[in-house]
């Protein structure tokens, strides 16, 4: 096996694990498909292994490849992480910060608080992502994310924003048509908007007696909740602070469901120094504190 074997290489078979084929791993990553060929060929020279099988419908990954795939995937995000830091060297706030958030934070929440850093440090460019899974920030899949858990890791710089409310909403035209219900159980006869997986917001219905069957509508994307609620669709959870913004949302039976979202902004520890990373921490912060008092 070869001692050194270049990151191209590398690059190249995660493409191909993430497109099935040679031309759309080019694709991806911009250069030829011989190329591609070259570097899996190369690969598997140097590695004394067997990555894919040809199939009709593309190339499959050996048992092997999938092996492989999570330390390439390592692999991939350090060079990122590498990428990053080199890009701001110096006292300028320059270089890319990339930020992990859930759906509708990243999306409904984090635009203003971004373009007006931006403003600020122009140099500054972001990569937002958005999960609602938890980034590994010590596996440097993000520089800095915003929880609604508390970080455990001792290595994490953690700061609290605060509780993030979500109750249940609908839209007005939707209460005139069907009523606005006056006790929890008063739901049986609406159409409930609600997540496909189990998660924290099923689990606060299920102790007032709902089940995930109970759902009408049901996304484990909260953007496609949130656009349910906004047409009219029925009534499902939404941030308060959120709501408040939309004239036409109500919220609905306040007393008897509210789920507290306990948020957090996290960076490690390592990247304290960083000027890029720490205006971005404290924009962050700042920005989601005032969207918390609101």
């Amino acid at each position: 096996m070869a001692s050194t074997i270049g990151w191209e290489l590398y690059r190249s078979f995660l493409g191909v694990l993430r497109e099935g084929s040679l031309s759309g791993a080019a694709r991806q990553l911009g250069i030829t498909q011989p190329t591609v060929g070259r570097h899996i060929a190369a690969l598997e020279t140097a590695l004394g292994v067997v990555l894919f099988t040809r199939s009709p419908n593309g190339l499959l990954p050996t048992a092997v490849a999938r092996t492989l795939r999570a330390h390439a995937e390592t692999m991939e995000r350090t060079a990122a992480a590498l990428e990053r830091a080199a890009s701001s060297q110096g006292d300028e706030v320059r270089g890319v910060v990339r930020v992990s958030a859930s759906e509708v934070v990243g999306v409904e929440v984090l635009p203003p608080i971004l373009t007006q850093l931006r403003q600020a440090h122009p140099h500054l460019k972001v990569e937002l992502v958005l999960t609602n899974r938890l980034s590994d920030l010590l596996q440097l899949e993000a520089d800095i994310a915003v929880r609604m858990v508390r970080p455990s890791q001792e290595q994490l710089l953690a700061r609290r924003i605060g509780l993030i409310e979500v109750g249940l909403h609908a839209r007005d035209d939707y209460l005139q048509r069907h009523g606005t219900p006056l006790h929890m159980q008063d739901l049986t006869s609406h159409s409930l908007i609600g997540f496909d997986q189990e998660n924290a917001f099923i689990r606060s219905l299920a102790i007032q007696g709902f089940e995930r069957s109970a759902f009408a509508c049901s996304s484990d994307s909260d953007l496609a909740q949130l656009a349910l609620i906004r047409a009219g669709a029925g009534i499902g959870g939404c941030q308060v602070q959120l709501a408040k913004r939309d004239p036409r949302l109500r919220r609905v039976l306040p007393e008897g469901f509210a789920l507290m979202l306990d948020t957090w902004v996290t960076m490690h520890e390592d990247l304290r120094n960083s000027p890029r990373c720490r205006v971005m921490f404290d924009a962050l912060v700042e920005g989601l504190q005032r969207y918390v008092q609101d």
